[in-house]
């Protein structure tokens, strides 16, 4: 799969607030999505074993695939999303997320990969949205996990 963003940040808290954290993915994903720039509205509509649906004000987001695994130094999860936005621009993507015990915190490593989105919006996406998502998801970790620990 083709790297569409890779990106890094060191967020302020301890490892185990992020391992705490995906005790309960549903809650974990609404809090992060929640505060993606644009996003009003953020609700958890279903979870499940390797799932996760969240419907925001732009449309329908489904976390499918989710894998977790959890030892002493970190936490790694991937998933594919696919996320409807309204009838306009339906996208699909596959995370890996990467936190690790830093000095200062955790080190939060991203990958987003495998992005496809049909039609002229979707080439829009897909060819100018890497930086500003991925930096976007970045922050919102890192603003969550910090809320989290104060």
């Amino acid at each position: 799969m083709a790297v569409w963003f890779e990106g890094e940040s060191v967020i302020a808290c301890d490892i185990e607030q992020v391992k705490e954290a995906f005790s309960n993915p549903g809650e974990h994903y609404v809090g992060v999505v929640a505060r993606m720039p644009g996003l009003s509205e953020v609700t958890l509509v279903d979870a499940g074993e390797g799932y996760v649906t969240i419907r925001t004000n732009e449309g329908l987001m489904t976390r499918s695939n989710l894998s977790l695994a959890i030892d002493g130094g970190g936490v790694i999860v991937e998933f594919d999303e696919v996320y409807e936005a309204g009838t306009s621009v339906t996208a699909t993507s596959h995370f890996r997320d990467e936190f690790t015990a830093a000095d200062g915190g955790v080190r939060h490593h991203l990958v987003i990969s495998g992005v496809g989105a049909p039609g002229f919006l979707g080439f829009l996406y897909r060819s100018f949205g890497s930086k500003s998502i991925g930096k976007a998801v970045l922050e919102s970790n890192k603003g969550y996990f910090e809320d989290l620990s104060t």
